[in-house]
């Protein structure tokens, strides 16, 4: 018998113990499906939540002043760096050559009470000065109205864009401020612009939000020293270092620091909520898989079981075989062929359901990303005929050895 042959053999087996052969797929298939299952939802969260980050800023790094401590070790007291001035950052916007976008922002107040006409907030609004890349640097999306221009942005005109639920507050439910005007610190803003609901998978409180033009932001603070941020958004996430030793010179050079001496300022790679979404997704990863492994090594053991009844029932025909001139690598290859067959057969329906029921995981969580995974799916389909490999030897090695004579005396 060759091994095409073989093949056949074992397809005409499965299809004569019909019963036996599709409850032991299913065992295969259960395991496959709870593998590709987990494993596919896990791949469709960490896409959706990558989008989000991608728009948080993990292609971005910032600029900003040192934290001057007022301690001193062995009595010497540490450098004293001057802060961020807004100067120096408007200096640095224009004088960044990289192709990048570059947001500068301020925070004036996070206790400050808005009011509208007869209608007021509570003392804790974020009001925060920015240029006009802000909106798009940091991912937010504009409901109604228009981002800032460039000429308010330069001319500190009194404009603002309000956090979805600032203007709730202020308007009550499905807002419509666009054209109003709102009351800081006695002085008027016209509305132009209402973001989008942010949530709270975000570095800051956008939605309880007033942003206004970076001068007008520092007129305010009435001489008080605001502490400025430029944040740097790159599309290549591979150029990041590079475009972080161009900003480094370049406000070195800005702020005067001396060769051999250490940046006055700090510079910052905004990746930390990606590494520690990949940590988290790692160790989901290394749980499912886990769980993946544990039922398909049940699905091993049930499927020898099986086999070493198949070659009890079997012995006689594998004396004839045997007294045709099989040889023992034939009959060897007669059994595992079939056991992997049961295995990729039902490896073949687990890939498929845990590609269905990991996608309906993401949607009933509120992903709508449809994640094919076709390294779990390779996956799946090699540990299907691994296992198929090994569950299938032990019996197929018992049956080579059967003596032809004694077997075709076995009732």
């Amino acid at each position: 018998m060759d091994l095409v042959e073989n093949i056949r053999e074992g397809l005409r087996s499965i299809k004569a113990n019909m019963l036996r052969s599709v409850l032991t797929a299913l065992i295969v298939a259960i395991g496959i499906t709870s593998l590709v299952g987990i494993l596919t939802a896990i791949d469709g969260i960490e896409r959706s939540v990558a989008d989000s980050l991608s728009s948080l800023g993990v292609n971005t790094f910032d600029i900003y002043s040192k934290w001057n401590r007022n301690a001193s070790q062995d009595g010497v007291k540490e450098k004293l760096f001057p802060q961020l001035k807004l100067y120096e950052a408007q200096k640095f916007l224009d004088e960044f050559s990289y192709p990048a976008s570059v947001s500068l922002s301020a925070r004036l107040t996070n206790l400050a009470e808005i009011k509208h006409k007869s209608e007021k907030t509570s003392p804790n609004v974020d009001v925060r000065g920015v240029n006009e890349e802000y909106i798009a640097i940091k991912g937010l999306n504009i409901a109604e109205g228009r981002n800032f221009s460039k000429f308010e942005i330069q001319q500190g005109s009194r404009t603002a864009i309000l956090g979805w639920k600032l203007a709730e507050s202020l308007y009550g439910k499905n807002p419509k401020p666009i054209g109003t005007e709102v009351s800081f610190r006695g002085n008027q803003f016209k509305v132009i612009g209402l973001l989008k609901e942010k949530g709270e998978l975000s570095e800051n409180n956008y939605d309880n939000m007033m942003i206004i033009p970076i001068i007008v932001a520092n007129q305010l603070a009435g001489g008080e020293a605001l502490r400025y941020r430029i944040n740097v958004g790159i599309a290549d996430m591979n150029q990041l270092d590079f475009a972080m030793g161009e900003a480094t010179g370049l406000m070195r050079k800005i702020r005067g620091d001396e060769v051999g001496q250490e940046n006055s300022f700090e510079i910052e790679k905004s990746e930390s909520l990606a590494q520690e979404l990949e940590s988290i997704t790692n160790g989901l990863r290394f749980g499912g898989f886990g769980v993946g492994f544990i039922t398909l090594l049940g699905a091993s053991i049930a499927l020898m079981n099986i086999m070493l009844v198949s070659v009890t029932e079997r012995t006689r025909e594998v004396g004839v075989r045997k007294a045709l001139g099989a040889t023992p690598l034939r009959i060897r290859q007669q059994f595992v062929i079939e056991a992997i067959v049961v295995c990729v057969l039902g490896g073949i329906g687990g890939v498929i359901l845990g590609i269905v029921i990991g996608n309906l995981i993401s949607r009933a969580i509120g992903i709508e990303i449809f994640v094919v995974p076709w390294l779990w799916m390779l996956v799946g389909m090699v540990i299907c005929i691994v296992v198929g490999l090994l569950s299938g030897y032990y019996p197929a090695h018992k049956a080579s050895k059967l003596d032809p004579i004694e077997s075709l005396r076995f009732e």
